[in-house]
């Protein structure tokens, strides 16, 4: 499933979000790989051209296998009869790996989609590690909302507190 709008013109959207503070600094790819059967690679996030967050698509769906195989051992459910089961079963393994930060290419262009089509607000209230890390960049999230979100921002993923103080940093907050 590859990005059907040009990736070109999200990537320029996405980088007019970047505050003025990190524009230089933080990047956006995509890297496909044509030998791959479904044509799919990763998108990577880079700060300082270091690589903070990759999303392969490959990693995530092996270990969406191996979250899948451990919720059975641990329901003792080996049946594959049920689609309804084996949906189920997906579903929770794919719940995981996102609390984890663990994404697929193809995640990160639905949690893009999702992200342009929201107000700024509600993508800040997001469960989502990947749409708030992309709200932390974001030039609509001024110092006074950062300021607020220093009360809680210890309780989110390690991914999310890690752009929480690249932003405060850049734009010093303290």
């Amino acid at each position: 499933m590859l990005y059907h709008p040009k990736w070109s013109k999200a990537k320029k959207l996405l980088i007019s979000f970047v505050c003025d503070s990190l524009r230089s600094r933080v990047d956006f790819q995509v890297i496909n790989y044509r030998k791959a059967h479904d044509q799919l690679g990763r998108a990577v996030i880079t700060v300082d051209k270091v690589e903070i967050l990759s999303m392969c698509t490959l990693t995530a769906e092996r270990e969406e296998y191996y979250r899948e195989r451990d919720i059975r051992i641990q329901l003792n459910d080996f049946s594959y009869d049920s689609v309804y089961n084996v949906r189920a079963l997906q579903e929770q393994a794919q719940e995981q790996l996102r609390m984890e930060g663990i994404y697929a290419q193809y995640d990160f262009f639905s949690d893009l989609k999702a992200y342009f089509n929201s107000p700024i607000e509600d993508s800040l209230k997001s469960n989502d590690i990947l749409i708030k890390i992309l709200c932390l960049l974001d030039r609509r999230v001024g110092k006074r909302t950062l300021r607020k979100m220093k009360e809680f921002i210890s309780e989110e993923n390690t991914l999310v507190q890690d752009f929480y103080k690249l932003r405060c940093d850049a734009e010093n907050i303290h």
